[in-house]
């Protein structure tokens, strides 16, 4: 099943007014310049409105139309899926999430991280920095991943004793990557693509450019220590396939993704993961370490890769989203959540970079959410 069944927003539950004023703020940004480029992809109950597309494929005053058929870059949305794919293996008795990472990277040792396990890479509470140090060297370089591994592994001092405190983190999802590498044989890459994208028939989703025609992919705006050689934007970030950020996909492949979640690991007739990992994935974590403390984990809470509504924080995805809520933001301008208990999937994809202006994914979350009916 390439895509889910589109149905009319009254057909699933939605108010078809108020879902057209979320259409209505995404034209009228991309048609004011305000952002360069949107897309917009809700569902429910195994179904979704047709996904919409608004602007143009980048953020250059003369760039083309946005297609129908974008490949947006995901960004750290990302992480969760490849969270995902390291969770098929914890379900085949592979690996488990109280194994120390020192058991499949030895070297990890260094530093004092002979403490830290699989869980504290998937929950964000390793200790482990953000990004590398050298990270700009490295893309400069237009080093392999093999090289952010390596550096990840044995080069990182972590900035406290893991399982204490929350601190997002990138490193650690590229070890975790390596770690489905080294179990299973495969590139991360090749083993989301075997595992869970070939399986579901997705097209149109990819770690990485490689596969993809590229004239589809939207260029998004880039910080400023970003350089052409080596931004979002350049042939070598695009086709790297950085585990921690560079999916690329439609609106409308993701939206499979989503509801593989809300269905409990199941698409249709697919199956790609047992109920019992999805409910694992999608519920706060934080609580299960007894050294965090009990403000963080209310407040901040994480799943396995999935970050939980956090409706107390200015980076929340909106007011109107409950508790249960999960999914994750990206650097691009991405959102995506899913709301198990109305059983209600959101995509929101933009190419203009979040931290810049945090409020209009929000703004675009909070009128989903009110069309819910």
């Amino acid at each position: 099943m390439p895509q889910l069944p589109i149905a009319a927003p009254e057909d699933i539950g939605f108010d078809a007014a108020r879902l057209a004023r979320v259409y209505e703020l995404a034209e009228t940004w991309t048609e004011r310049g305000e952002i360069p480029s949107a897309a917009v992809c809700v569902g429910r109950h195994g179904k979704m409105v047709s996904p919409r597309a608004f602007g143009k494929m980048g953020p250059e005053q003369d760039a083309e139309p946005i297609r129908d058929d974008a490949l947006f870059l995901m960004a750290s949305i990302t992480k969760p899926v490849v969270y995902l794919g390291a969770m098929l293996l914890v379900e085949r008795g592979l690996i488990n999430l109280t194994d120390p990472v020192t058991k499949y990277l030895p070297e990890f040792a260094a530093h004092h991280k002979e403490n830290t396990l699989l869980l504290h890479l998937f929950t964000h509470t390793s200790g482990l920095p953000d990004m590398l140090e050298n990270n700009t060297e490295l893309r400069r370089a237009h080093a392999p991943l093999s090289k952010y591994v390596q550096h990840g592994v044995r080069d990182t001092v972590p900035l406290f004793p893991a399982g204490t405190q929350v601190s997002y983190q990138s490193v650690g999802t590229n070890l975790t990557a390596e770690i489905v590498r080294i179990v299973s044989g495969l590139p991360i890459a090749e083993f989301l693509q075997q595992e869970i994208f070939d399986k579901l028939g997705l097209k149109s989703i990819a770690l990485g450019s490689r596969s993809l025609d590229r004239k589809r992919l939207v260029r998004v705006q880039t910080p400023e220590y970003q350089e052409p050689a080596f931004g979002w934007n350049s042939r070598y970030w695009q086709e790297l396939g950085a585990p921690w950020g560079g999916l690329f996909s439609t609106a409308a492949d993701f939206a499979v993704v989503c509801q593989l979640m809300l269905g409990l690991g199941r698409v249709g007739d697919v199956r790609i993961a047992a109920p019992a990992t999805i409910r694992a994935m999608t519920r706060n974590r934080l609580l299960d370490l007894p050294e965090l403390p009990e403000s963080v984990a209310r407040t901040q809470p994480w799943g396995l890769g999935w970050r939980l509504n956090h409706s107390g924080s200015d980076d929340s995805w909106g007011e109107l989203l409950g508790p249960r809520t999960f999914g994750h933001t990206g650097a691009t301008g991405t959102l995506v959540w899913m709301d198990p208990d109305t059983e209600v999937f959101c995509i929101l994809l933009t190419n203009a970079i979040r931290e810049r202006q945090p409020w209009r994914l929000k703004n675009l979350s909070n009128a989903v959410a009110a069309a819910v009916v």
